[in-house]
């Protein structure tokens, strides 16, 4: 079979990380499944498939509806006789409805990566329901049952975890994260990766840090902060100036094979409002870092509190900050932390595991055509 992966997203994130492990995947255990993937021209998810092995095309994407891409999505399908469309994000999905529109497309899954409810309004109901739509894979148990509220036929709905990929684990670096910030041997490095965007809250991390070093004093944490700017950035670099944090804490940016410098911290500290199921969290579980995190979206599907993790409320930066300096002053509460979420991770979290239930998905599709 042909499958043709389209993606609207215009930056690097978990979403498009995903999208990279379940065809390369797919090219070790099932070499008979042909993967395609269309892409946004000149975004940086476009230049990291250049350096894969993996068959892609891109589009210009200059606007919301830009119908470039929306021919590139027919042109695709009937030169290349695809036999499937995976859809991964809001973007494409509409793109290709409209292609559909023109070129009576083939059926189609959709990924559903977030934990963000699907707005009651008449034209995302009529997306999210639309007839081609024959599967939706949820990324976390949380994810479907957000999802159920606007989805008519809850058969469609189905939770498949995206895991990790084992095999292109790495813990080099082009520096060392103490060396380049000139951080003291004796400061715990408190780390995070995710881009600024709203579901992070990045806020909640800066007041974490505020907690611990302006009122509770502790001189032996330093904050990194790993993930592309964007329009929120300047508040937060505002936030942390008047918080008096500039020497506490380093925002890194948009950095190549992020989740390589994992194992530089002695923390993963995960402070969104809303997610699906971050692939920082799977990634500090194999790099065995210990993680305190809010509990929201599936996270808790992957961390059991005070099992294999900290977790707290979302915004409560009091909780989290408590949950640091618990793990800072056990070393054996860290080192049990790690072993159990690591073990977990190889049991239940891979992204074997996720391309095999895929294909089952693409099977019966194909099946029931």
């Amino acid at each position: 079979m042909h499958v043709l992966h389209v993606s609207g997203v215009t930056n690097w994130g978990g979403g498009e990380y995903h999208i990279e492990n379940l065809c390369s995947e797919l090219s070790t255990s099932n070499p008979g499944i042909k993967n395609t993937v269309l892409c946004v021209k000149n975004s940086p998810f476009e230049k990291r498939l250049s350096e894969t092995n993996i068959t892609f095309v891109s589009a210009s994407l200059a606007i919301k509806i830009d119908l470039r891409y929306v021919f590139k999505i027919g042109e695709i399908c009937r030169k290349q006789k695809v036999d499937i469309i995976h859809i991964h994000d809001p973007s494409a999905l509409q793109l290709t409805i409209i292609a559909d529109k023109i070129y009576n497309l083939p059926s189609f899954v959709y990924s559903k990566k977030t934990s963000f409810p699907i707005k009651e309004r008449k034209k995302t109901l009529y997306k999210y329901n639309y007839s081609k739509i024959k599967k939706i894979l949820c990324v976390s148990k949380e994810t479907q049952k957000v999802a159920e509220k606007a989805i008519a036929d809850k058969t469609k709905l189905l939770t498949i975890y995206h895991g990790t990929n084992l095999k292109t684990k790495s813990t080099k670096t082009p520096f060392l994260i103490r060396e380049k910030y000139n951080i003291a041997k004796n400061k715990a490095i408190i780390g995070h990766i995710g881009n600024h965007i709203r579901a992070k809250h990045l806020e909640t991390l800066i007041n974490v840090a505020h907690r611990l070093i302006n009122i509770e004093k502790r001189t032996d944490v330093f904050f990194v902060q790993i993930g592309t700017f964007s329009e929120r950035t300047e508040a937060l670099l505002e936030q942390v100036k008047n918080l008096d944090l500039k020497e506490h804490i380093v925002f890194m940016g948009y950095t190549p094979k992020a989740s390589n410098f994992i194992p530089q911290f002695d923390i993963a500290l995960m402070t969104s409002q809303s997610e699906g199921l971050p692939q920082f969290i799977y990634e500090s579980m194999y790099h065995k870092t210990p993680i305190v995190s809010t509990d929201v979206g599936g996270i808790p599907e992957l961390i059991s509190h005070e099992e294999n993790g900290l977790l707290a409320p979302m915004h409560d930066d009091q909780s989290l900050s408590n949950h640091i300096k618990k793990l800072l002053d056990s070393k054996e509460l860290k080192a049990q932390f790690a072993s159990k979420s690591y073990n977990k991770l190889l049991e239940q979290f891979t992204t074997a595991n996720m391309a095999q239930e895929t294909v089952k998905v693409y099977k019966t599709i194909l099946k029931h055509a």
